[in-house]
C-alpha cells in the first residue's frame, strides 16, 4: 500500500503510503479539480510568478498531528520549521530551528539551541518553548501522537531552561535525535484546540507558522495555496506564489503542464516522460528515487491486546507459502514491462539509493524466480492441487487471493495482471480490489494481499518502526501506527538495538539484519524501487533544486529545497543548473555539530511518508 491516509476518530493512525493512494504522487485516472476562481491568465496579467504544482493526493489534514499523507506533509515542511534539517547534496543533518545539538556523555540527554531569528507569521518570537510544548502534547495526548508518536515513544521529559535552550531527557539512547521529523509549532495558537483528533487546521488563514511559506487558503480536493515568508530566516522563496493543485487523472495533469497551466508534474508513466522529452519548454527528471513498491501479505490482523480480527486467508499464515509467492513473481518482467526501465528490480527493503542500509539477499538466501521451486514449497506445505488444477485452503475451498490494489494507479493494475497470470500458474486464484479508497479494507484486516509502498527517509528508523508489535492497535477498534499488522519477536529486538546503536556502521549491520528478517519471513515482498520521474516547464521555472543534487528528485523531497529554491523564469536569481540556492545552503552547515567521538552519523528522516505508503 502506498500509505499516507485517512484519520478516523482520533485514534493512532498509519502512515499509509498504499493506503492513500501515493506516497510518491501517482498521476492517474479520473477528472481534473478546476483550482479555483481565480484563472491562470488573471494571474498573469497580475505580474504574479505562481509556481503551481500538480498532485494526484488530496490532502487529509493541515494537523501536522494528524497527517499522513505524503502531500499533507510534504506542505507542512513548507509551513513549520524541525529541529533540523537535511543538506540537500548529501542528507547529512543541518539546522533548523536548532542551530546545534549535543548528547550528554551517557547518552540519554540531549540539549538543543534554538536559533534567535525565527519569527511565527504573526510576529511572535519561536522559541525553545514551541518546541517543547509539540513535543510534551505529543507525549500526553495519544490523539497528538496521532502521525508522529514513534519519534517520541522514548522520550521522558522535554524541557525549555530557555527561549534558547531545549533538553530532551531519553528513557535510554535514541540514534535518531538529529532525525525529529516532527514540524514544530506556535504553542500560542495550537495551546487553544481542545480536542485534536478534530481540529485539521483548516477553519482560518492565514495559518501562522515559521516555515518558509504561509498558507493563505484550501479547498478540499482541489487547491493548497501559499505565499511566500518574507521573514524566513534562510531568505524568502522567490516565486510570488505556490499552488498544489489536485488532479485525479494523470493524463489531465500532464495536458496540463503541456498548456502551461501547472509548472510541474510527478511520477509519470513511461508513456507520458517519453511524450514530454520532445516537447519544447519542458524538462523531464528521470532519478533513482526513494521508494520501494512491495506486495504485502496479511499476516493475520491483530491488535496489542492480543485480539485477531479481519478475514485474511489462513494460507497466507505459513511462511512456505509467502515464500512461494515470492518465487512465481518475475520483477525483471514487471521492470521492463510495466515500469519500461524507469526502476530496478526489488530486493531488500530500504532502495539502493541509501547505500548505508541498503541490502541484498545471499545466494542462498535469495527467493529468486522459480516457478518450479515455487509449486514444490506449495506442495510441501500442504496446498496441493485438486482435480481441477486449484490449490485448496485447509477448509477445502480453492485458494482465491483478493489482491488490493489504487484504482488510481496504472502500476497497481498493470502488476496486478502479471499477478494473475503467474499466481494461476500455481493453481492460485488472484481477484483484483481496486478501489478510490484502500484503506477501511486495509485497517479491517479486510485482504489478502496488498500494494504496499513507502517513501524512505535518509534515516530508516520510522519505515522499520512500522513492523514493530509496538505499533500494532490497541484493541481491533482502534487504529495503529502499524504497516500490515507484523509482530516479530526476533525483529523487534533487532530494532530496539539499532535504534540505541551510535555507531553508523555497527547500526547499518542491525538494519541489514532487520531486512534479512523481514525478507526471509516473506511478509513483505519488494518488486521494485520505481525513479521519479516527473518534469517541470522551463519558461516557468529557470532553475530547481534536486534532491540529493546530484541525480535526485524534486517532489517528496527531505526538506523544502525544491520549492524554496525555485527561480521563476525570466530572474537573474540563480544559475539554470540550481547552483544559486546551494550556496546558501552550504554556508549553513558549518552549524551543524559532528559526534566524532561517538562515531555517529545523524541524518534526518522523512516519513513516507508515506504515501510516504509515502
Amino acid at each position: 500500500m502506498n500509505r499516507q491516509d485517512q484519520l478516523t476518530g482520533g485514534r493512532p493512525r498509519l502512515r499509509l503510503l498504499a493506503a492513500a493512494g501515493a506516497a510518491a504522487l501517482t498521476l492517474t485516472a479520473g477528472f481534473a479539480t478546476p483550482l479555483d476562481p481565480a484563472p491562470q491568465q488573471a494571474r498573469a496579467a497580475e505580474g504574479k510568478n505562481v509556481l503551481t504544482v500538480a498532485v494526484a493526493q488530496s490532502v487529509d489534514s493541515l494537523s501536522p498531528f494528524l497527517a499522513s499523507r505524503l502531500v499533507s506533509t510534504s506542505i507542512h515542511r513548507l509551513m513549520y520549521e524541525y529541529l533540523t534539517n537535511y543538506d540537500p547534496a548529501d542528507n547529512h543533518a543541518i539546522p533548523g530551528l536548532a542551530t546545534k545539538w549535543a548528547p550528554s556523555a551517557d547518552k540519554l540527554t540531549w540539549t538543543y539551541t534554538i536559533r534567535s531569528n525565527s519569527k511565527w507569521s504573526d510576529g511572535k518570537q519561536a522559541t525553545a518553548e514551541d518546541a517543547a510544548w509539540t513535543f510534551t502534547k505529543m507525549m500526553t495526548d495519544p490523539n497528538a501522537a496521532t502521525a508522529n508518536g514513534s519519534f517520541v515513544g522514548n522520550f521522558k521529559k522535554v524541557t525549555a531552561p530557555s527561549p534558547t535552550k531545549l533538553v530532551i531527557e531519553l528513557k535510554k539512547p535514541q540514534a535518531t535525535m538529529a532525525a525529529l521529523d516532527v514540524p514544530i509549532v506556535p504553542r500560542h495558537i495550537w495551546e487553544k484546540v481542545g480536542d485534536f483528533s478534530k481540529f485539521n487546521n483548516d477553519k482560518s488563514f492565514p495559518i501562522v507558522g515559521n516555515g518558509p511559506f504561509i498558507l493563505t487558503d484550501y479547498k478540499p480536493d482541489s487547491y493548497v495555496r501559499l505565499k511566500p515568508n518574507k521573514t524566513f530566516w534562510r531568505g524568502a522563496p522567490k516565486f510570488d506564489e505556490l499552488v498544489f493543485k489536485y488532479y485525479k487523472d494523470g493524463d489531465a495533469a500532464v495536458a496540463a503542464l503541456q498548456k502551461g497551466e501547472v509548472s510541474f508534474v510527478s511520477n509519470l508513466t513511461p508513456a507520458q516522460s517519453a511524450a514530454l522529452k520532445s516537447q519544447p519548454n519542458i524538462k523531464v527528471n528521470d532519478a533513482p528515487g526513494r521508494r520501494f513498491y512491495a506486495l504485502a501479505t496479511n499476516p493475520g490482523a491483530q491488535a496489542a491486546n492480543g485480539d485477531r480480527f479481519g478475514d485474511g486467508a489462513g494460507s497466507l499464515l505459513d511462511q512456505k507459502v509467502r515464500q512461494a509467492l515470492f518465487m512465481a513473481i518475475d520483477r525483471s518482467t514487471l521492470v521492463d514491462k510495466v515500469f519500461q526501465g524507469h526502476a530496478v528490480e526489488g530486493e531488500g527493503y530500504i532502495p539502493p539509493r541509501f547505500s548505508t542500509y541498503s541490502w541484498k539477499p545471499t545466494a542462498g538466501q535469495n527467493l529468486g524466480y522459480d516457478p518450479a521451486k515455487a509449486a514444490q514449497l506449495l506442495d510441501q506445505a500442504g496446498y496441493k492441487k485438486n482435480g481441477d488444477g486449484k490449490r485448496v485452503e485447509k477448509n477445502g475451498k480453492p485458494i482465491n487471493y483478493r489482491l488490493l490494489c489504487h484504482a488510481t494507479d496504472p502500476n497497481d493494475k498493470a502488476v496486478g495482471q502479471y499477478l494473475k497470470e503467474w499466481f494461476g500458474k500455481l493453481g492460485i486464484g488472484v481477484t483484483l480490489n481496486c478501489l478510490d479508497n484502500v484503506t477501511d479494507p486495509w485497517l479491517a484486516g479486510k485482504y489478502d494481499l496488498a500494494f504496499d509502498g513507502w517513501s524512505v527517509n535518509p534515516d530508516p528508523d520510522f519505515v522499520l518502526s512500522i513492523h514493530t508489535c509496538a505499533v500494532l492497535p490497541a484493541t481491533p477498534k482502534d487504529t495503529g501506527a502499524t504497516d500490515n499488522f507484523i509482530c516479530d519477536k526476533k525483529y523487534d529486538e533487532l530494532y530496539g538495538r539499532q535504534l540505541a546503536e551510535y555507531d553508523t556502521a555497527k547500526r547499518a549491520e542491525i538494519v541489514k539484519q532487520m531486512e534479512s528478517r523481514l525478507y526471509d519471513t516473506g511478509y513483505m515482498n519488494v518488486m521494485a524501487y520505481p525513479n521519479a520521474v516527473e518534469a517541470y516547464r522551463t519558461d516557468q521555472i529557470k532553475s530547481i533544486e534536486t534532491m540529493p543534487k546530484a541525480a535526485g528528485n524534486i517532489y517528496g523531497q527531505d526538506g523544502y529545497w525544491s520549492w524554496w529554491s525555485a527561480v521563476p523564469a525570466g530572474s537573474s536569481g540563480a544559475s539554470s543548473d540550481g547552483s544559486g540556492s546551494t550556496g546558501v545552503i552550504i554556508g549553513i552547515v558549518a552549524g551543524v555539530v559532528v559526534l566524532v567521538g561517538a562515531g555517529a552519523f545523524f541524518a534526518m528522516r522523512r516519513r513516507a511518508t508515506a504515501e510516504d505508503r509515502e
